[in-house]
Order: C-alpha cells, then sequence, then structure tokens
C-alpha cells in the first residue's frame, strides 16, 4: 500500500500516512488499522510508528485512545495550523476553495495586524517598502517580497499570535504566491497597494493603512481565481 523512501523512517511514516488521510484511503471518521498491521504496511518498526502517530495527534489528523483503536479525525474541523502545510505537502491537487478560504482568513487579519503595525512601527514599514520600486516582472521575486513584508507587518503589530499565525503558512506560502504573481494584473493591485501603504505610513495614519490593506486582500481573492484558471490552461 505504501511506497519506501529515501527520508528518515518517523519522516516517510508521518508523510504517508498524512497523504493517506487527505486522499481518503484513512477516510474521517474511520479506524486506523491496528499497529502491527500498520507499521509492516509502512516499513517501519512499531516504535517508530507509535512516534509518527504522536506527531499526527499533535497536529490533529488522528486521535489516539490507549486499548482501542486510533481514530482519523475531520482535519479540516478538527487539525491544528500544521495540518495547512501538510495539505499542500502532500495534496496533489488543492481542493478549490482552499487557496480562497486562506485567503479570506488573511483578509481578516492582515488589516488589524497592518494598524497596528503602522500605529507602532512605521519607520520599520517605510524601510522595508522602500524596496518596491526594484521589484521586476518575476513571479517569485514578488513572492518573496510579499512574504517578508506580511510577515514584517505581523512582528511589528506588537503581538505576537500574528505572527505566530503567519508563520504556520511559511512552508507555502511562497509556493501559492507565485502563481498569483504569475499574472500582471495581480502584480499591479499588489503595487498600487504597496505604494498606498507607503503612503499610510509616511502620514503616520494607521486607519488608512488599515482600509487599503483591506481593500487588497478582498480583491486578491478574485485575482487568485484569474491566476489559477491561467495556471491550469
Amino acid at each position: 500500500m505504501f511506497a519506501m523512501s529515501p527520508t528518515r523512517p518517523i519522516d516517510h511514516a508521518e508523510s504517508q500516512l498524512i497523504a493517506a488521510i487527505i486522499e481518503g484511503k484513512f477516510a474521517s471518521g474511520s479506524m486506523l488499522p491496528a499497529e502491527r498491521e500498520l507499521a509492516a504496511q509502512l516499513g517501519v518498526t512499531r516504535p517508530t510508528l507509535r512516534e509518527a502517530l504522536r506527531r499526527l495527534e499533535r497536529d490533529g489528523w488522528i486521535t489516539i485512545h490507549q486499548g482501542k483503536p486510533t481514530r482519523v479525525n475531520d482535519f479540516w474541523w478538527e487539525g491544528g495550523l500544521n495540518v495547512l502545510s501538510g495539505i499542500v505537502r502532500h495534496s496533489r491537487r488543492l481542493p478549490p476553495e482552499f487557496v480562497p478560504n486562506l485567503l479570506r482568513v488573511r483578509a481578516d487579519l492582515a488589516p488589524s495586524y497592518t494598524r497596528l503595525a503602522v500605529e507602532h512601527a512605521p519607520q520599520t514599514v517605510i524601510t522595508l517598502l522602500n524596496a518596491r520600486d526594484v521589484l521586476d516582472s518575476v513571479p517569485q521575486h514578488w513572492a518573496h517580497f510579499d512574504w517578508t513584508l506580511q510577515r514584517t507587518l505581523a512582528i511589528a503589530s506588537g503581538n505576537p499570535v500574528y505572527a505566530l499565525i503567519l508563520n504556520s503558512f511559511s512552508e507555502f506560502y511562497e509556493k501559492l504566491a507565485q502563481i498569483y504573481f504569475s499574472i500582471e494584473p495581480a502584480r499591479a493591485s499588489s503595487a498600487h497597494y504597496y505604494e498606498q501603504l507607503y503612503q499610510a505610513a509616511l502620514a503616520d495614519d494607521p486607519a488608512a493603512a488599515a482600509d487599503c490593506t483591506r481593500r487588497v486582500m478582498r480583491e486578491s481573492v478574485e485575482l487568485w481565481l484569474q491566476a489559477a484558471s491561467s495556471a491550469e490552461d
């Protein structure tokens, strides 16, 4: 059932189990096979399997009950933030609404941490945005700049919870952003946003910073659908 890999046995077991859960081989609400059987399927020792299962329970993929079969959770509703990166790493194809839903969550969070960043550390925002004019048309460069900006804003907000939430996106933010920035309208929208945010920081105007962030984040949902459609053509 499972293919062997040159990676460490525990990482192999964890990866294969996550992929099997995402793909529905182990459906939500079902029970995993007995430990001995599952270890044999994965080609790992039982101690290695137990450690992999503990990792999965930590992130919300499964629930372990001593003396009872291990239950597969509905990871969309019972999983933790680490499930996000697992979905991106192990899904052959992301569910259609995954990224739009992620962008809608960002649209709720980003205006708040951006307002606080401009309120508490406007010079930090200004200094970073001074580099916006050297961006070319390469999607990877835009993706890296945007990730750096969002993370800097979250940290500068002074609320570490914003940074913790955003850090959970770190493994896949730039990967998905490269698709987003592959179309010119997305780059134009962000360029306009960077300029508006720069002016808001210069004017020491947190409310304006939050407003322009809210607008661009809402617009990004439609632009993502456009970019994703272009990538599939």
